[in-house]
């Protein structure tokens, strides 16, 4: 909890969650290695215990995270004047006030937005796609989404050989007067993606001039965030996000996963 209240700080009083989670990486020096060791399928073990570092600083009254901006973590005057020593007292300090009911075994993690088990169906979906969806279709998945968002001329190569690009397409700009090839890869497995991997996906973008999308079921690491930032800007989706996206268009996201949808990809 201490680490993420300074991060907290170094952000500016507030934070979104990937920011803090990038920020307590750099301030602790944590490897990229433990990033990415899983807790679920789309979310890391360091993701979810800073999870619960806010939902414990939140009910202690550290942080405020109201329901107008849900994905925004901000330090209050209570939490400015936390110390080290105070933070390390806050776990007994919330079992003394809380019941065995509204203990942490009952209690669920805050992540600016709902609880983990009201997401379930993410879990469910992601495990959908690494397990039972072939590598040509999950890219064929990708270029859909980039349809759905105004490319055209989409091509999945599905080539070996092509460094690390599955797909091509153009975005229109300007009402059509200006376009921008687009390059996209997929990773389509448990774990986080590394700045390795983003490094690599930049060489081959380098040749064409291009610019590129990373899509992932899984997570990238705060290395690989920052390697993506860099100059051309390579766009990342991560599998929460690519959750979101196939929910949004319903591209089959229904009540519940629509698991024969993704056999007719």
């Amino acid at each position: 909890m201490w680490p993420v209240i300074q991060a907290v700080k170094e952000l500016g009083g507030s934070g979104t969650i990937q920011a803090l989670l990038g920020k307590v990486v750099e301030l602790e020096k944590i490897p990229e290695a433990v990033q990415r060791v899983p807790s679920t399928q789309r979310r890391t073990k360091l993701a979810y215990h800073l999870a619960w570092a806010l939902t414990k600083l939140k009910k202690w009254g550290a942080l405020d995270n109201d329901s107008r901006s849900r994905g925004v973590w901000a330090i209050n005057a209570k939490g400015g004047t936390l110390t080290k020593d105070q933070a390390q007292l806050i776990p007994h300090e919330l079992a003394a006030q809380y019941d065995h009911e509204n203990s942490e075994t009952q209690a669920k993690p805050e992540e600016g937005g709902p609880a983990l088990e009201s997401d379930v169906w993410k879990d469910q979906l992601l495990n959908l796609l690494v397990t039972n969806m072939k590598p040509e279709a999950f890219e064929r998945l990708a270029g859909r989404i980039l349809r759905e968002y105004g490319f055209t001329d989409i091509e999945v190569t599905g080539k070996t050989g092509d460094g690390g690009i599955d797909g091509v397409g153009v975005l229109r700009l300007d009402q059509k007067l200006m376009s921008v090839p687009v390059c996209f890869q997929c990773k389509r497995y448990k774990g986080s993606v590394s700045a390795h991997d983003v490094r690599d996906f930049r060489g081959a973008l380098s040749t064409r001039g291009d610019r590129g999308f990373f899509l992932t079921t899984g997570t990238f690491t705060h290395e690989a965030t920052t390697e993506a930032a860099k100059n051309p800007t390579i766009d990342l989706i991560d599998g929460d996000r690519l959750c979101d996206l196939l929910k949004q268009h319903e591209l089959g996201i229904k009540i519940l996963v629509d698991s024969p949808w993704f056999d007719t990809i």
